[in-house]
């Protein structure tokens, strides 16, 4: 039986009995605080963090392959989201993955992201037809813990047992979450603040105070941290502040993991919502200028090589057509080539070997057969900060 035992900041602890030991479990209060936000302070970091959002969305509209350039960049943040839990893969490997062009990596590793990048498209999908709900965060669990590691996790489910972050046990952890006991009324006074509209807050810091809660409330077994990161992107494009999908912010909490994890604490204990805020805020607009980098220069490569294939090459048609395909998919086979452009095998091995003369392209596995090349230049951009962690924190 759980027993208020003290407040503390903006919230309380409660004394809960596991495994034999009591130990003190903390219960957030609702949102938004009750102690209001200083949105004054904010204005300078907010504005900072919506242009970067509006430049972003600038930059997009110009890339030749929209929906290919947000198909890759969804998958570097399920690479980048996967590594802070502990997975090795890098986004190479989940390319050729996809590709099937190699064997051998850590399978378990590879799935894990694939997983989460299964989760976070159906989450996108979903919200055409279902509000971001309680409901829609179990529906991505599920997805996400479908094979793999944490099958045994509960996929899909709320826990029913108590959790615990760093320690050995409950009893001597940093941090402790609600009891089950709690969970409920805590995820129920979460999902109400997603939708209520009458804070008038701002969606970018919505957006940060529900990512704390739902970290604070830690409500599933394994996967709180990549489902608490997907939702900020989920929530920013349902109020409109994204129009696609593209703002991820696992490079910027891995670069910054150690402040991540104080700030959290500091809410919870200190209610220090503001330098959380500041933190998250910087965040994004780091994020959306990264990817709006990112865009200009994917933007300016594929016209540099298309001119210089131009230039240089005399199977320039047919190189092209290969090069556009390049441009969707940055690991590709001769036979899957074959397939798409309905070249002959004879011109997309020329073509494929002028490119790689030219720089553009690089074989990738060694092999004389079942050869698989990659548009080198692309991959480059696309995976910058994306090399695996040597030592993970579980969030």
């Amino acid at each position: 039986m759980n027993t208020d035992v003290e407040h503390q900041g903006p919230g309380r602890f409660v004394e809960t009995a596991v495994g034999g030991e009591a130990v003190r479990a903390f219960v957030p209060p609702p949102l938004p605080p009750t102690h209001p936000i200083d949105l004054q302070s904010m204005m300078e970091p907010l504005g900072l963090a919506e242009r970067a959002l509006g430049r972003l969305d600038g930059i997009i509209t110009l890339l030749p392959h929209q929906e290919l350039f947000l198909h890759l960049y969804v998958r570097k943040e399920a690479v980048l989201s996967s590594q802070i839990e502990g997975t090795q893969s890098a986004l190479s490997d989940l390319l050729r993955f996809e590709t099937e062009a190699q064997a051998g990596e850590p399978i378990d590793d590879i799935r894990e992201v694939s997983n989460y990048v299964d989760a976070m498209m159906y989450g996108l999908e979903r919200l055409e037809a279902l509000p971001l709900s309680l409901r829609l965060i179990r529906d991505m669990h599920a997805r996400l813990l479908q094979s793999g590691r944490g099958e045994t996790k509960d996929p899909g489910q709320f826990r029913r047992s108590q959790n615990w972050i760093g320690g050995t046990r409950p009893g001597n952890a940093l941090f402790v979450p609600p009891p089950i006991t709690e969970m409920d009324a805590c995820l129920g006074d979460l999902e109400r603040f997603v939708h209520e509209e009458t804070s008038r807050l701002p969606a970018l810091i919505k957006a940060g105070l529900i990512h704390v809660q739902f970290e604070t409330t830690h409500p599933v077994l394994n996967g709180n941290g990549r489902i608490g990161r997907l939702i900020v992107t989920l929530f920013l494009c349902t109020e409109g502040v994204l129009r696609e999908p593209l703002l991820y912010l696992s490079l910027f909490l891995k670069a910054n993991r150690a402040e991540y994890y104080r700030l959290l604490q500091e809410v919870r204990e200190q209610g220090a919502w503001e330098a959380w805020l500041e933190f998250f805020l910087a965040g994004v607009a780091e994020t959306a200028n990264q990817a709006f980098e990112a865009g200009t220069r994917i933007v300016e490569l594929f016209k540099s090589d298309r001119d210089f294939i131009t230039q240089e090459s005399v199977r320039a048609g047919s190189e092209l057509r290969i090069h556009d395909h390049f441009q969707q998919t940055p690991y590709l086979t001769a036979n899957q080539l074959v397939e798409r452009t309905d070249l002959s095998a004879p011109t997309v091995n020329a073509a494929l070997a002028d490119l790689e003369r030219l720089g553009i392209v690089d074989e990738v596995t060694g092999r004389r057969r079942g050869r698989v090349f990659g548009y080198s230049p692309y991959l480059a951009i696309l995976s910058e900060g994306t090399e695996p962690l040597a030592n993970a924190l579980s969030a």
